[in-house]
């Protein structure tokens, strides 16, 4: 039956529609009547208008009268009691603790009382990955950080929790995207060909291994674009070429002036573990709309991690492919933005332009700069 909705009432859970409060998770949901759209109270959407919005006390119920489920939060599946969201933090801060292993499923189910199946399931739910794998990324980053301050391989190997070489060598090309050797002597043997167009927001580099994509910048000179490159991989074998992977900048290009509202490129690109779960649930916000450092946070799992999550966006690595310009703060005001923020102010006014109406038109032979 629909929440009896008085004034009192409604005031009250409108207040934690607004301030998206995760104790009312399993107990409300809300729907939308201009769109039919109902959705979970920390749904990371606009809020609607008020005058749009009915209450329920469950999913089923919200759909009982009409209402479809939302895209972003699954409101139909299952929600995560409080007191699970708490054990599973738990069980990340002890799998952080184990600097030098990683612990056993039983292990983890005798610390936080949960059975085997249980624990997998609800910390995949809440984290997005299995326990083994975030203990998996946070080994494969403490052994980033041992080579890259020079330290011997053998050691770095077995003091980060690696039973031997070999398992280290087999999982190196997923992981670290050369060997261990590669890796420490900052790409020494790597091969980045990289080009530079110009485009309604300045110059943009692009730069390409052959696995993929590994950085995308923007700024007002190209000179300076080149530097920032060759300075972050300044090992590797570093060429300009304006022609190689033209369809990837021709896509690029096409997304800056409206034409293409997502980018499905190969990439290659290397993170933390926090990093890349930022860097994904970046590319989840839809084109045209935005959310708050604080929705990212949360839809991470990591509500207290607001500043890390605004750290992330800084560091990432491929302007535009993963929309770090889409999130705003909790104000509503623009933030932050690597790339200068009347950039990002572009990008959000482009995006909310209607399909066709663009002023940014270019195409690629116009904008290649050629030397």
């Amino acid at each position: 039956m629909q929440l009896q909705q008085t004034s009192v009432l409604e005031e009250t859970l409108w207040e934690a529609v607004l301030n998206r409060d995760p104790t009312f998770e399993g107990k409300l949901f809300y729907g939308v009547r201009s769109t039919g759209v109902y959705c979970r109270p920390i749904c990371p959407s606009r809020r609607p208008n008020r005058h749009q919005v009915c209450f329920f006390e469950s999913a089923q119920e919200a759909e009982i009268a009409g209402f479809r489920p939302c895209k972003r939060c699954q409101p139909q599946s299952e929600t995560v009691p409080i007191p699970a969201k708490a054990k599973v933090l738990a069980i990340c801060r002890y799998i952080e603790a184990q600097s030098d292993r990683i612990p056993t499923l039983s292990e983890l189910c005798s610390q936080v009382g949960m059975s085997p199946s249980y624990l997998q399931r609800i910390f995949k739910q809440i984290i997005g990955v299995s326990p083994f794998q975030y203990a998996d990324a946070l080994r494969s980053q403490r052994l980033k950080q041992r080579l890259q301050s020079g330290e011997e391989i053998a050691h770095a190997v077995y003091d980060t929790g690696y039973g031997s070489s070999s398992q280290l060598y087999e999982k190196a090309p997923k992981q670290l995207g050369m060997t261990p050797k590669t890796y420490q002597q900052a790409g020494k043997t790597i091969s980045i060909v990289y080009a530079i167009a110009t485009c309604p927001l300045g110059y943009l580099l692009v730069a390409t291994t052959e696995k993929g994509i590994c950085a995308v910048k923007l700024g007002d000179e190209a000179d300076k674009l080149e530097h920032i490159l060759i300075k972050e991989f300044h090992q590797a074998h570093i060429m300009r070429d304006d022609h190689t992977h033209k369809q990837w900048i021709e896509a690029i290009l096409n997304f800056i002036s409206g034409d293409e509202t997502h980018l499905d490129l190969p990439l290659d690109i290397r993170g933390t573990a926090f990093q890349k779960q930022v860097w994904e649930a970046l590319q989840k916000i839809p084109y045209g709309e935005t959310c708050t450092y604080t929705d990212i946070a949360r839809n991470i799992a990591k509500p207290q991690a607001v500043r890390a999550v605004g750290n992330a966006c800084g560091a990432n690595p491929i302007a535009l492919i993963v929309p770090c310009h889409r999130v705003l703060r909790s104000d509503g005001s623009l933030g932050g933005y690597h790339w200068g923020i009347e950039r990002k102010q572009k990008l959000l006014v482009q995006e909310s332009t209607p399909k066709g109406n663009s002023k940014f038109k270019m195409t690629l032979a116009d904008s290649l700069t050629l030397r």
